[in-house]
């Protein structure tokens, strides 16, 4: 329930300048008013890289540093209320600096490459960040008989003690989330749940304890990829491990580019980086030279899914939140930058690849065979499609796409710009609705792209469709989904249409269109479904925006009285002014879930092959926004 609520704007050019203006703001102070820079975006928990999950990933990342070096093989994680604990049998924080390690800024024992070689922190910054931003975060350190508590509030300290304890040795941290800065946040189990397997896959011999679930992998980077790949594998994951480079992949039939996992020292790069490029070049010419045929690397990437994990002393990520490598050398500690003879992240691959692909593939024939005919069906697909994507091309250029259909926005997600990870494309349908969004939005961040009518039913249809479609043509030249998701121009793609019947359909025509062409789009975690109230209750002094029943209720019992309720039929019917409450800072959005109870075929049978009544029934009693795959 959002309460309405005004914002003064501040006047720069009659601001006085001068010493009064100048502060200096306590450690915790700056994390909060610039959380941006230690956690990326906020959040509500909607996004798999909201602020409060890298809050927990922050705390986890120890307990696994700690691991790592061979102390303590399992770690527990639980969450209730929206508080999360992690607790880890490590050697525990030393007793006299556990209060410094989290609320000092800059320390910790990771600047020592001989106690954490290889760690993913090493700026200092990680846990004193989740104290500042949570309301409530204590940690305590269990060594040789001793418990050191600290508790802190938004990162001021209320209490310290030193008792007796026979617990083992370790590190416990217990935190809740600061409403202050996250507003109305709920975390996400399968967000969680994905966070904690990627942290198995890449431990050998971890076992994590997540609320009843026992989370363990034998077999690393091999069970990830057969955990997570939709459709039949064309031929046996092959899986390599080298000193400080793990990689497993295989080819997956009926699947369009190619789609990664990444790690550095444990850390998940969403975002790829030096490595994830490294390995894309390096198994596109170890393939043509093994073959010894020039095949476009386009075609030996077609339905690629690997999973990448490399080992580097000091790595450099392009931002605190560490979701895309950016160096360049394998060492980057002090004593080997003053080194000539440092190798290269993109070398050290690309060698190791070449060597161990090569060997594989002249020992594994059936998977070489394999291998080829499905760059030569990758070959002959493309070729078949090239006319039809210039005409698709000459298509777009004559409806003129940025005047007709889709208002942009001034960032991009693709584009270096701090505001990346914010900019959104709504899509809706209709003129009431796009007028209203278009009017509300902000043009720095958000775009929107109006749908004419229902969009076709793309079930069972070859990609060739959404060339020759002049909607899904259009469509997916707005969001640049091509082959490699890395060049999708919004981070947020949200499908705002009214939640009516005719509403809820066309919700399901456009996920499949997604599922069908782009999966990769939701398993990453950028595909949502745009809530908006379905009731408006006020009276003279304030105004309640209700997404339910019982949030109507409860506005109406803080009212008092005979306040008035309009209900909401369409996003037509909300004006320009109140749509900015919904698509603002405040903006509710779910996350549209892949899930493996089920695949994908299965699934978009069900729901959108023959017409059938109890698919009907089913769909109307229970549409929701999470889609169960395999």
């Amino acid at each position: 329930m959002l309460q309405e609520e005004s914002q003064n704007g501040l006047d720069f050019n009659t601001a006085d300048y001068d010493e009064a203006t100048i502060r200096t703001l306590k450690w915790n102070e700056h994390i909060r008013l610039r959380p941006g820079m230690y956690i990326g975006k906020l959040g509500d928990g909607s996004s798999q890289d909201d602020g409060i999950y890298v809050l927990l990933k922050e705390v986890i990342d120890n307990a696994i540093d700690e691991f790592v070096m061979g102390n303590g093989k399992t770690i527990e994680v639980s969450l209730k209320e929206n508080m999360a604990t992690v607790r880890d049998y490590g050697r525990g924080i030393p007793l006299g600096k556990v209060v410094e390690c989290v609320s000092e800024m800059n320390t910790g024992a990771k600047y020592d490459s001989k106690t954490f070689k290889k760690s993913v922190g090493l700026n200092g910054v990680g846990t004193k960040a989740v104290n500042a931003l949570s309301s409530l975060f204590i940690v305590e350190s269990i060594r040789d008989g001793k418990l050191k508590r600290a508790r802190f509030e938004k990162g001021v300290l209320l209490q310290e003690e030193l008792v007796d304890s026979n617990e083992r040795n370790g590190t416990r941290v217990c935190f809740i989330p600061d409403a202050e800065m996250f507003g109305n946040y709920h975390f996400i189990e399968e967000y969680i749940e994905a966070m904690l397997w990627n942290y198995a896959y890449l431990n050998h011999g971890l076992a994590i304890q997540y609320n009843k679930t026992r989370i363990k992998s034998e077999n690393g980077l091999k069970d990830l990829l057969e955990n997570n790949m939709d459709g039949q594998p064309l031929y046996p994951v092959v899986h390599i491990v080298d000193e400080d480079l793990e990689y497993a992949f295989t080819h997956v039939d009926k699947q369009y580019g190619e789609t990664y996992y990444s790690f550095v020292n444990g850390q998940h790069t969403t975002q790829g980086g030096t490595h994830q490029s490294a390995f894309r070049e390096a198994f596109a010419k170890t393939v043509k030279e093994f073959y010894k045929k020039d095949y476009d690397s386009a075609d030996i990437r077609t339905g690629l899914i690997a999973a990448v994990s490399i080992k580097i002393i000091e790595p450099v990520f392009e931002s605190q939140t560490k979701t895309k490598l950016g160096s360049v050398y394998m060492d980057n500690s002090e004593q080997a930058r003053k080194a000539d003879s440092r190798e290269t992240v993109r070398n050290y691959v690309v060698n190791s690849v070449k060597k161990d692909i090569d060997d594989y593939l002249h020992i594994n024939g059936d998977v070489a065979e394999a291998l080829q005919r499905k760059i030569i069906e990758s070959e002959k697909e493309r070729k078949s499609m090239a006319d039809l994507k210039k005409i698709s091309r000459e298509s777009a250029k004559k409806v003129n796409l940025h005047n007709r259909k889709l208002r942009d926005c001034r960032v991009h997600y693709n584009s270096n710009h701090d505001l990346r990870l914010q900019t959104t494309l709504f899509i809706t349908e209709g003129d009431s609705a796009t007028g209203s969004i278009t009017k509300s939005r902000d043009a720095n961040t958000q775009a929107v792209f109006s749908l004419r009518g229902k969009p076709l039913n793309s079930y069972g249809l070859s990609k060739k469709i959404v060339y020759e479609n002049e909607e899904f043509n259009l469509l997916q030249a707005a969001l640049n989904a091509g082959e490699d998701i890395e060049d999708l121009r919004y981070n947020n793609i949200v499908i705002a249409t009214d939640a009516d019947v005719d509403g809820m359909h066309i919700r399901m025509l456009l996920l499949t269109f997604f599922l069908q062409f782009f999966p990769d789009i939701i398993k990453a975690g950028h595909l949502y479904i745009l809530q908006t109230p379905l009731f408006r209750v006020r009276n003279k002094q304030k105004t309640f925006y209700c997404y339910s029943d019982e949030e109507r209720s409860d506005a109406i019992k803080q009212l008092g009285g005979k306040p008035e309720i309009t209900r909401f039929k369409g996003l037509g019917e909300i004006s320009p002014d109140e749509f900015k409450v919904f698509i603002g800072p405040q903006m509710r959005l779910d996350p549209v879930l892949m899930r493996k109870d089920q695949g994908i075929s299965e699934a978009m049978d069900f729901f959108m092959g023959k017409n059938t009544p109890e698919r009907q029934g089913f769909i109307m009693e229970n549409l929701r926004t999470d889609i169960d795959v395999d």
